[in-house]
């Protein structure tokens, strides 16, 4: 963020239907409440405006709360503010130890946060509108593969154990299936029409893909979570941010615990790496030699796999740093 001085720092604690607001200044610290709706946005704008708080030198910080912020996010967007989207969790470590809870009080220790960590903050980036409606297409995909797995486990497994119970169950559900089949290719449809749409979109996901083991549904990923990878410095920070870099665990003499990834990492990045780390064992000759390699050696084969996972990303980074499609070495 510009090391700039502000001089007004907002914090907001956002709700399903409410949002409290705590304004720190160098006279101390007032707090509102306002209701969650586009009614209760323009109330906080013009609230601002009665009182003098220009927002060219406000600091306006609030919790990562999905769907529930896109109002307010919408309109500090609109009105070109100064603002910051942080993880409540990153929020609270910060605060440290304290007692009691409540909006309020929460939307005060917001506030306080971003008066002491505004030097370290980075305002918030809208995301382009094509990467919201694919965003909400994989959610939505995920939704009905998740269902249409969890429908056919019972049958599965009573299948296991007596075959004419199983059968019949499978022979009830076979018309579920089959419309919940039909959904996500409609759905995977829609995706491909979107990535078609847009010629930045259809190029990154070009480019992702040409890495051997990577699909389409894991490059969107990828790109959706690091806004067409502008999200961070390096393929460093981009695979500890993806949950294949672990961190050791040791302090002095009696503690030393097995290596293991941050929990702050995005673990569904790390899922899709997972299968295009299998994929790319199975098709890609280097990788399947590196693979095949390292367990004549020793290794243990799911630190063999993390290693692949982190080659593919950076693997992704070069092709997205020199926009060049990757090309494939013969082991």
């Amino acid at each position: 963020m510009n090391k700039q001085n502000f001089k007004f720092f907002i914090g907001i604690d956002i709700s399903k239907r409410f949002f409290d607001v705590a304004i720190m200044d160098g006279n101390g610290t007032a707090s509102y409440l306002f209701e969650n709706t586009r009614k209760g946005v323009n109330a906080f704008i013009r609230l601002l405006r009665n009182q003098k708080i220009p927002l060219s030198n406000t600091l306006i910080c609030m919790e990562h709360t999905g769907v529930y912020g896109k109002i307010l996010i919408a309109k500090l967007v609109e009105k070109q503010a100064n603002f910051c989207v942080e993880m409540a969790i990153q929020i609270t470590r910060s605060i440290g130890m304290h007692r009691g809870k409540s909006d309020r009080v929460d939307a005060k220790r917001i506030a306080q946060y971003a008066s002491k960590n505004y030097r370290e903050l980075e305002l918030y980036k809208p995301m382009p509108e094509i990467l919201e409606k694919t965003k909400i297409l994989l959610k939505i995909r995920r939704k009905l593969v998740n269902t249409k797995a969890d429908i056919n486990k019972y049958p599965n497994e009573l299948e296991l154990f007596s075959p004419d119970l199983g059968k019949l169950a499978k022979k009830n559900l076979k018309k579920i299936n089959k419309n919940l089949c039909d959904e996500i290719d409609h759905v995977e449809s829609e995706i491909k029409k979107l990535i078609l749409s847009d010629d930045r979109l259809n190029k990154t996901v070009g480019l992702v893909t040409s890495v051997t083991g990577i699909g389409q549904i894991t490059a969107l990923h990828f790109t959706i979570f690091t806004n067409f990878f502008t999200r961070y410095d390096n393929p460093k920070q981009l695979a500890c941010y993806s949950g294949v870099v672990p961190f050791e665990y040791t302090s002095g003499d009696s503690i030393h615990r097995k290596s293991r990834i941050h929990p702050m990492a995005n673990r569904t990045l790390k899922k899709h790496l997972h299968m295009s780390a299998l994929a790319a064992i199975n098709h890609d000759p280097e990788i399947r030699a590196y693979f095949q390699r390292k367990v004549q050696e020793g290794k243990n084969k799911m630190l063999i796999v993390n290693n692949v996972r982190n080659k593919l990303v950076h693997r992704v980074c070069a092709v997205i740093k020199r926009q060049q499609p990757y090309v494939k070495n013969m082991a």
